[in-house]
């Protein structure tokens, strides 16, 4: 049985704003002898280790020290049916795919298979930190429901939706505009807002969506104005000219989504890399989400996202790993990769922010920050415990850090999956995830 009330401690750290640089202790909560109380999936207290055993004596003790304990890590732009395809070598964009996802993307036609990759996928996410994820599935609808279904059980806060494609896919990839439309909607009636679930109108990008789809997706997002639109921009320079030669009356790629309605503060844009100035313009305007892929921008030689300048836009960047054409399922990889992007655009990635990005900033990009991100009282049990030590390498760099931006920046640099501890969702260790259903948090 567990425990009704929960007492984790260890060294706590959770933010309350963005911090603007290395001194701003204001942006953030950090104790050297820390507890969060957990009851009922929901984080009731958050303080000194004494006065929380004080006030809660019948508490269940999880002692973490001396590791660090902060909210789950937030993956906003990840692709479930490439479980199998990341590490594929050798191509750009559209090449890589046509060589490798879309054929194996075909595979999740398969329910069985579909549920067996969830349970696999959601456990690599888990394994590296990740307690929230935004993900495209497959065309089918089947793939939709065995990821949904698998984080209902976990009860796991996670964002999905099928892709919507009719043209330039393999013919076992591609719906129709009327099936899209039909098969989302139903997928949105079944998910959205049970549990803890949300549905993301997901049109893969233009170059796989006729007009006619749209159309379509504009409709879903007019009637569900509270359901997330997620989709990919401007990645790479092939896939903007072929857009320009399917759209021809748009004035640019983001015109694409804007003249079909799809541009809100819920809409999600993979990349978002090379763009113009009228397109930052009217991303300010709408604010909509740029999302920041590094490793996969690496990987497939897309280009160098341009953290800096939308920000001084009033942009609200998001990170994500973009697995497949992303190298690592960890965060911390991608803020690694991420910091190297930036240094060679004279930019800065400070530890601090960093861990700010992939909590609680990525949940400011979602409207979940009263839910996910922080440790604060209220928020959802959902928490990586980490050891800078993990390694020996870490251990041996760890012996001469001295503050917590020094130990943060080890983690950064230096951390995967191996240096996540311990993972709770809901309250609950993933590593006893067979008492994962006996919590529910009422969406």
């Amino acid at each position: 049985m567990i425990s009704p009330k929960t007492l984790l401690r260890g060294r706590t750290l959770s933010f309350s704003a963005e911090p603007t640089g290395p001194e701003d202790s204001a942006a953030y909560d950090y104790r050297e002898d820390g507890a969060l109380l957990i009851e009922n999936g929901l984080i009731t207290a958050a303080g000194e280790f004494d006065t929380l055993r004080a006030d809660a004596p019948d508490a269940k003790v999880v002692d973490h020290r001396p590791h660090l304990l902060m909210a789950g890590f937030i993956d906003t732009h990840i692709h479930f049916p490439q479980t199998q395809v990341i590490a594929s070598w050798g191509a750009q964009l559209l090449d890589w795919l046509n060589t490798y996802t879309f054929p194996e993307e075909s595979r999740y036609a398969d329910p069985a298979l579909a549920e067996a990759m969830a349970t696999r996928f959601l456990d690599q996410l888990t394994a590296h930190g990740t307690t929230t994820a935004v993900a495209y599935c497959s065309v089918h609808a089947a793939s939709a429901e065995a990821y949904f279904a698998e984080a209902a059980r976990r009860n796991m806060r996670m964002i999905g939706g099928k892709v919507m494609m009719d043209r330039n896919a393999p013919e076992a990839l591609r719906d129709t505009p009327q099936s899209s439309y039909d098969d989302t909607k139903a997928l949105i009636a079944r998910w959205h807002g049970k549990s803890r679930a949300h549905y993301a109108i997901t049109p893969r990008f233009a170059i796989t969506s006729t007009p006619a789809q749209m159309e379509m997706a504009q409709a879903l997002v007019a009637e569900n104005p509270d359901c997330y639109v997620q989709t990919h921009l401007s990645e790479n320079d092939a896939e903007i000219a072929l857009t320009a030669e399917l759209y021809p009356d748009a004035r640019d790629y983001l015109d694409v989504y804007e003249t079909y309605g799809l541009l809100h503060d819920k809409a999600l844009l993979g990349h978002s890399i090379h763009l113009s100035p009228r397109e930052i313009d009217r991303l300010a305007e709408t604010d909509a989400r740029p999302v920041f892929c590094p490793t996969s921008n690496l990987f497939l030689g897309s280009g160098l996202f341009d953290d800096a300048g939308l920000r001084a836009r009033g942009l609200t960047n998001a990170i994500a790993t973009d697995v497949g054409g992303g190298t690592s399922y960890s965060m911390l990889q991608t803020l690694a990769e991420g910091y190297k992007i930036l240094q060679l655009q004279g930019q800065k990635l400070h530890p601090l922010r960093a861990f700010h990005w992939i909590t609680r900033g990525n949940a400011v990009a979602l409207g979940l920050q009263d839910r996910i991100g922080t440790l604060a009282p209220g928020s959802e049990a959902d928490i990586v415990v980490l050891n800078a030590r993990a390694t020996e390498a870490m251990a041996l760099r760890m012996e001469r850090a001295q503050t917590l931006s020094e130990e943060l920046f080890v983690l950064q640099m230096m951390g995967d999956d191996r240096a996540i501890d311990s993972v709770y969702v809901a309250g609950v260790d993933t590593r006893d995830q067979a008492s994962a259903t006996e919590i529910a948090i009422s969406a």
